[in-house]
């Protein structure tokens, strides 16, 4: 048998062993592996699977193990020495658990589940596993349209889970042995609203558009109160440095802006914030258990916290104490304060603008006016910041060559707004990123089309020659890794057989530019007869969706309500201003129009 440091690539990757591993030599009854479809680096940094680790190893009788999807070199490892892709913390092959659970965050990783499958031993289709194999099941926020992996997938569980899970691992504890695997998904199935089983549900087809879908509606789960969830106040140090090493906490879910285009504003609805001080007790605890000097202070919009002011005056002196360096990413620029920025290196801030005009900023709903884009980087300036990073979207509704204008005047007046505090553009660095619109499920814009590549390409085109002419560095999406997101995101059942073949083609890594391969998936979608503009076309008010099955509290009125309003460039205020009646208050999820605590869990019947 070869050495594996001599085989690999950072080969501490693939051995475990990292300081804050919990107890895996405890007595235990259920074992389970959560799986990352991506590589060690990014999986590691994923707050949810951070979450679940320590919540499932926290329980009695239950040890949790982890496993991420190998580079080739350990791969070709693996086969050489006829050896099965294993868990990293005990080397348990991955079909010798009960449980093999993949964190589904992203699309283009879909290639990888079959990958890590495969290298398990595991048969791809649920249908062949018998009852020696583990239940392959799957979360994340890719759950509320997995359609595309029905055929693959036990069951499917939607929303948040510290509460669901540690019961449903209960009921298989005292049913193991005793039922067969068809008998605990009908169990769980009938038990648990937030659960999916695939097989149980029939959805007709036409041929690639859903005319039919007949079974259960299943509910997101939303944990009610972010100061009593089950939260661990340690996490795992790997052995050698990646990218985003630093300690994380999450402040608060849910995001109260409404932006049109944004999936996770609407899937983690509504907001629930931790109070400053157990915030503030959190981070403390976290830093001292891990000994990072680094700290995150995480959610979808950090600035729109209500209690940060209150938590940064008593996190501020502590990290100067203790030479701790502050994060805050997902900054708003409606929102933002170069107060915030205190303590971290003045270099280079990064806000989201979306579109270049206020009438399209309307569209997407993004309420942010020039007023706060200018006075904001204004700010930054006097901070002392000389670069920013800026990101748009091209391919939006309704967009016109005025609004992507608009995108080269706003660089061009962060020069001159640069100048009036330095006499000169040196120094200065302005970076542009431009990414492809995706019409996601559950969005006000989950009815519209996917722009054709001619639209995109002309625009990504004349962008590059426009900012670069200006000193500004420009950098986009390639239009087939955006075309296949958006296959993946809004596809059904019927691209399942041309995932599978797109992987025997040789597709892996697909969120990775250096990997991703169009031809493998044009090749599947051709030998399937998969009429792609079915799927990512414009879609009527009325029709049958792939996730019409999927309930996460939001109604589909609502979404309908919002997609008016965007063709009339009408905005729809906060949910911090105002009650704007998506369906989660009406359903007992909202207390109030923050959206803060007795937040009614109703996913166990």
């Amino acid at each position: 048998m070869t050495k594996l440091t001599d085989s690999v690539q950072k080969p501490f990757q693939y051995s475990g062993g990292e300081y804050g591993l919990p107890d895996m030599d405890k007595p235990c009854s259920v074992r389970f592996c959560m799986c990352v479809s991506d590589s060690y680096d990014v999986g590691m940094s994923n707050l949810g699977v951070r979450i679940l680790c320590y919540l499932f190893n926290s329980l009695d009788g239950v040890v949790c193990e982890r496993c991420f999807a190998p580079w080739q070199d350990y791969a070709n490892y693996l086969q050489s020495n006829n050896m099965l892709l294993s868990s990293l913390e005990t080397q348990t092959p991955l079909k010798h658990f009960d449980f093999v659970g993949f964190s589904m965050q992203f699309e283009l990783c879909y290639s990888n589940f079959f990958y890590m499958l495969e290298l398990a031993g595991i048969p791809f289709e649920t249908a062949k596993r018998g009852e020696e194999f583990p239940f392959v099941v799957a979360g994340g926020p890719c759950a509320v349209n997995l359609e595309p992996l029905y055929k693959y997938l036990d069951f499917i569980f939607v929303g948040e889970g510290e509460t669901p899970w540690p019961q449903i691992i209960a009921d298989y504890k005292s049913m193991k042995g005793k039922v067969s695997k068809a008998q605990f998904l009908q169990h769980v199935n009938k038990k648990y609203d937030c659960i999916y089983v695939p097989n149980l549900t029939e959805i007709t087809y036409e041929p690639d558009r859903p005319v039919a879908i007949n079974g259960k509606k299943v509910v997101r789960n939303i944990e009610k109160d972010m100061n009593t969830v089950f939260t661990p106040d340690c996490q795992l140090v790997p052995n050698s440095e990646l990218v985003h090493d630093r300690a994380v906490i999450e402040l608060f879910r849910g995001c109260a802006n409404g932006c049109r285009f944004c999936q996770a504003g609407f899937i983690y609805r509504p907001v629930r914030e931790r109070t400053s001080d157990n915030a503030f007790d959190l981070c403390t605890r976290l830093l001292e258990n891990t000994g990072y000097d680094e700290l995150s202070l995480n959610s979808l919009s950090t600035s729109d916290y209500s209690q940060l002011r209150q938590l940064l005056d008593k996190l501020l002196p502590y990290a100067k104490d203790n030479n701790i360096k502050l994060n805050l990413p997902s900054l708003r620029l409606d929102s933002f304060k170069g107060e915030f920025a205190m303590g971290n290196r003045k270099s280079s801030l990064t806000f989201a603008p979306e579109a270049g005009t206020q009438r399209l900023r309307d569209v997407i709903n993004k309420n942010i006016t020039d007023d706060n884009i200018f006075g904001t980087i204004a700010e930054a300036f006097q901070q002392g910041y000389s670069s920013v990073k800026l990101y748009f979207m091209i391919g939006l509704p309704t967009e016109t060559l005025t609004d992507i204008d608009g995108i080269v005047d706003i660089a061009v007046r962060i020069k001159a707004l640069y100048r009036q505090y330095r006499q000169s553009s040196k120094g200065l660095r302005i970076s542009v990123s431009c990414g492809t619109f995706i019409p996601k499920p559950f969005t006000p814009f989950q009815w519209e089309g996917f722009a054709s590549r001619a639209d995109i390409e002309t625009k990504q085109k004349y962008l590059s020659e426009r900012l670069r002419a200006e000193g500004v560095d420009f950098a986009y999406t390639d239009y087939d890794t955006s075309l296949l997101e958006a296959i993946l995101a809004r596809g059904g059942r019927s691209i399942a057989d041309s995932l599978l073949y797109a992987y025997k083609d040789g597709a892996r890594f697909d969120a990775w530019s250096e990997f991703f391969q169009w031809e493998h998936y044009r090749k599947a979608f051709e030998r399937y007869n998969v009429n792609i503009e079915e799927i990512v076309g414009a879609k009527d008010i009325d029709s049958v969706l792939p996730w019409d099955n999927v309930d996460i509290g939001v109604t589909k009125s609502f979404f309908a309500r919002e997609r008016q309003k965007a063709y009339n460039a009408k905005t729809s205020p906060t949910c911090n201003q105002q009650c704007n009646a998506c369906g989660l208050k009406r359903k007992g999820f909202c207390k109030d129009v923050r959206g803060n605590g007795n937040i009614v869990n109703n996913n166990t019947k």
